[in-house]
């Protein structure tokens, strides 16, 4: 069954590696018969800063709670045309893609405005339609992401710690789990600028497998709503007070 894929794309150079990740899931999801979208933050210039000009008619005009201004525009149709048109791509979408460098343990900074910006309270998590409740849930997500270090240094063992659960937590629970996406296991290339030509093209053709067994790629842990309270506290095991 073919799939709509949206990609966000987060990296300055055209010519990056990164680029070349982009590239081949965009061919393979085309060969697979996906219809593929692409949003490419750094070539169509996307506004990463979160502000009150982010809507139009404001519900409080005198003092800026962003959540909130994020519901009331959204119902009214007042969002800034920009994230609007990011919104209606993440709702459109079967699956969630993301291609992007890591950044001092996290995610280049116009991606995290993205995620400010475009995962709206609302429509896309409030309360406790968060994790399998989220706005986004049936819809799933996956990442291929390069990095400088090598694969050694990350793990339980080494010396960064765990990468999708550890270092970048934050995005893969904290974001795309939180608002109801079933998160696929990142493809990982290490070590990108450093090692030959020849091992940067096995690494796309790894890449390309991963993509066309999508499917059956592992899925990250998440919280399971049903171990809390409704006020979101952990419910007690009999017997482990």
């Amino acid at each position: 069954m073919s799939l709509r894929i949206h990609l966000v794309h987060a990296h300055p150079e055209p010519r990056s590696f990164v680029a070349a990740m982009r590239d081949t899931i965009l061919r393979v999801g085309a060969e697979r018969g996906d219809t593929v979208t692409l949003s490419d933050l750094y070539a169509e210039g996307f506004q990463p800063v979160a502000s009150a000009a982010d809507f139009g008619a404001r519900q409080d005009p005198d003092y800026l709670v962003y959540a909130q201004e994020q519901r009331q525009a959204y119902r009214g149709g007042t969002l800034a045309p920009d994230i609007a048109r990011e919104v209606e791509r993440v709702l459109a979408a079967d699956v969630l893609a993301f291609t992007f460098p890591v950044f001092w343990f996290s995610t280049p900074g116009i991606l995290k405005g993205w995620i400010d910006r475009v995962f709206l309270s609302g429509p896309f998590y409030g309360g406790r339609r968060i994790y399998g409740r989220g706005g986004l849930a049936g819809k799933r997500a996956f990442a291929a992401i390069g990095l400088g270090g090598r694969e050694q240094m990350f793990g339980p063992d080494g010396i960064h710690g765990e990468l999708a659960t550890g270092m970048l937590r934050h995005f893969f629970q904290g974001t795309l789990g939180y608002v109801g996406l079933r998160v696929h296991r990142p493809f990982v290339a290490y070590h990108v600028p450093y090692v030959e030509p020849v091992a940067r093209a096995a690494m796309l053709a790894d890449l390309e497998t991963y993509v066309r067994d999508l499917e059956s790629q592992p899925t990250l842990a998440m919280p399971d709503l049903e171990d809390f309270s409704d006020t979101l506290a952990p419910k007690r095991t009999p017997g482990k007070d």
